[in-house]
């Protein structure tokens, strides 16, 4: 990797803490491992990207396969607690936050662009669900010509089924499958 940049995808209250709306059932396990490699890249002065998924209070910019969904129990609510990123993971000062309306990072975002203008030539992509934002995530990485490397234990999904099934799929499409401790020492 020439010039990486991490990407850490939905690690928010909603998608994290028990009891709440949308809850990934690996998603309180992965955090230290997301840690370890969100330490690696601020030890090397890597750029970081939180993306977090936030919605109008309304619910009109909620894609249709969950509006009924968010019409039972707004999610990610812009400017609510659920919407916050986990404590354990908040962004310093320097890391760049992205919000998105739809599981792909890249889609109606100015990510494309900020990776571009500051030279970006690989990312490495950690948080959850595995199957829906991770995965559109990076095939679209992929269609944007970015080498990407994924953070294997650093992301999760419901079930380790789900997880590793959507982890074959990438590395099938070339994606690099690492674990944060071969990560953080290929840093």
């Amino acid at each position: 990797m020439q010039k990486p940049a991490l990407l850490i995808i939905d690690m928010q209250n909603d998608f994290v803490l028990e009891g709440r709306p949308l809850r990934v059932a690996s998603a309180r396990t992965v955090i230290p491992k997301i840690h370890e490699v969100l330490a690696a890249f601020r030890a090397k002065k890597l750029p970081v990207f939180h993306i977090v998924r936030v919605h109008r209070k309304d619910g009109s910019d909620v894609e249709i396969i969950r509006r009924e969904i968010f019409r039972k129990q707004p999610f990610a609510v812009e400017g609510t607690p659920g919407a916050a990123i986990v404590d354990e993971l908040t962004p310093l000062p320097g890391e760049y936050v992205i919000p998105k309306i739809r599981m792909s990072a890249f889609i109606g975002t100015e990510l494309d662009l900020m990776l571009r203008n500051l030279g970006i030539t690989d990312l490495v992509v950690a948080g959850i669900q595995t199957p829906n934002c991770i995965r559109t995530t990076v095939f679209d990485a992929i269609a944007y010509n970015y080498p990407v490397v994924l953070a294997v234990d650093a992301t999760g999904a419901q079930t380790d089924e789900i997880h590793n099934a959507n982890v074959r799929d990438m590395q099938n499409i070339s994606v690099r499958i690492m674990t944060t401790k071969d990560l953080v020492a290929s840093l």
